[in-house]
Order: C-alpha cells, then structure tokens, then sequence
C-alpha cells in the first residue's frame, strides 16, 4: 500500500496541492488529504476548489502507483487547488474503525483469538464486523458492550507503527482477517495500529488518536451468518 497523506497526518483536512494531470472527470494532484477506502471503510468525501470553481470529489482511481482523484464528468481542473475531506464525515470512519479494533480486540482474547472475515462501516454511524465463530454464544458477545465503552472511556492512545513484512508474519495476532493481509508498502512495510495496552493488529484505515475522541456505543444486534460467521452490528450512540 501507498503511505498515504492522512496516515500521518489524519487531523488535516485541507491542502493546497499543484495539479500534475489532468484529464475530463479526473485529476492527479501533488498532494491531498484523502482517504480512498479499502479494509470495509468507506472512502473520503470532499471537494477540489481552484480559482473559478470546485467540484466534488466522487471516487478514487489507482493508476501506476498514482492516485487519481474522479470528479463529475466533463470537469477539467488546472493550476493550484485546495482538497478539502468532509471533517464530520472523516470523524465518523475514524470513530468506527478505532470502535472497531476495540471490538476486536475484546473477541480475540474472549473467543480464542477469533479471525475477521469480512468489516463495513457506513456513513450512518453504524457498522459490521463478521468473525469465524460457529460455536459462539451471542449472549457473550453481546454482554461485551460495557466492557467496549469502558475502554473507550479509559482514553487510551492509538499509535501507528511501520514493521517489516516478516515481522508482521511472525507476531501472533498481528493479522486478525482470515483471507486478507493489508499489502505492504514499496519499502516492504506493514502499518500496524496499536491501542495502548489493548491491541496491536495490521491496518491501512484512519483513526483517532486516543479512544476517549469517540462517541460511546451500542452493540445493535448480532446475527449468525452461514455456518461459521457470526455479525456484530454497532452503532454510534447520537449518531
């Protein structure tokens, strides 16, 4: 994977960037602030603005290494621009996918290290994440919501780390989806998120810096998918 601006630097949202490419309906610009979507998180919304006009940005094209940002048909842009990510919008994924580590971090250790088989997070606030657990009590795995908050609540920070292909292999627990790894960078390296005291694992999502910046939440249901998965479906609570 690319290391992406908002890896480092997820609290800024709007950049001023040189346009390097363009063509109708898409522009490759020297920088910007976006997240493109990928491990169940939905991709960044927002906008380009130069002089004389803007338009939303409506996806995200990988070309040869580069990121090409997609724009309604017909737009061209030219000369410096601002790329401005939707704040309430990037808030909530980052709420979601930090809630979402937590989550997973409690089934790990509860359920005997439990593997991820498939996450979504929605722009409603809600989300699912799907675990290999065919004999799994959904009582238990409902009772973990207080637990959830509390850790929440407790502020812990969220860190990222870099570590080698290799090393990502060989920490137990480091790669928690059953049939994907997140692709190393160039350099060969993993992104690895760490909650303090609580888990480390694999991730290419955004997130916040410290538990306590998300809202608390629900545990909205929790459903048997096929013969081994089980869904737990959260929400944020005002959301």
């Amino acid at each position: 994977m690319t290391r992406l601006f908002c890896h480092d630097h997820p609290d800024t949202l709007q950049l001023d960037a040189t346009v390097l490419k363009t063509r109708p309906g898409a522009v490759l610009l020297s920088q910007h602030p976006f997240y493109p979507g990928g491990g169940g998180q939905l991709p960044d919304r927002g906008l380009v603005r130069w002089q004389g006009g803007e338009a939303s940005v409506t996806g995200f094209s990988e070309e040869g290494g580069a990121l090409w940002l997609l724009l309604p048909d017909g737009v061209e842009v030219a000369g410096e621009v601002r790329a401005e990510a939707d704040p309430l919008f990037r808030q909530c994924m980052r709420e979601l996918h930090t809630d979402l580590h937590v989550l997973n971090a409690l089934v790990f250790r509860d359920f005997d290290g439990a593997l991820v088989t498939g996450v979504q997070m929605n722009a409603d606030g809600t989300a699912r994440i799907d675990f290999d657990l065919p004999d799994a009590d959904n009582d238990r795995l409902r009772a973990l919501e207080p637990e959830l908050n509390d850790v929440i609540a407790q502020d812990l920070p969220v860190l990222t780390h870099h570590v080698p292909l290799t090393a990502a292999h060989a920490e137990k627990g480091l790669l928690r989806s059953r049939s994907v790894t997140p692709p190393p960078s160039p350099e060969g390296l993993v992104r690895v998120i760490e909650i303090a005291g609580l888990d480390r694992q694999a991730c290419g999502g955004t997130h916040l810096a410290s538990t306590a910046a998300s809202r608390p939440l629900k545990i909205l249901k929790i459903e048997n998918k096929g013969r081994f998965n089980r869904r737990v479906r959260i929400g944020l609570q005002g959301a």
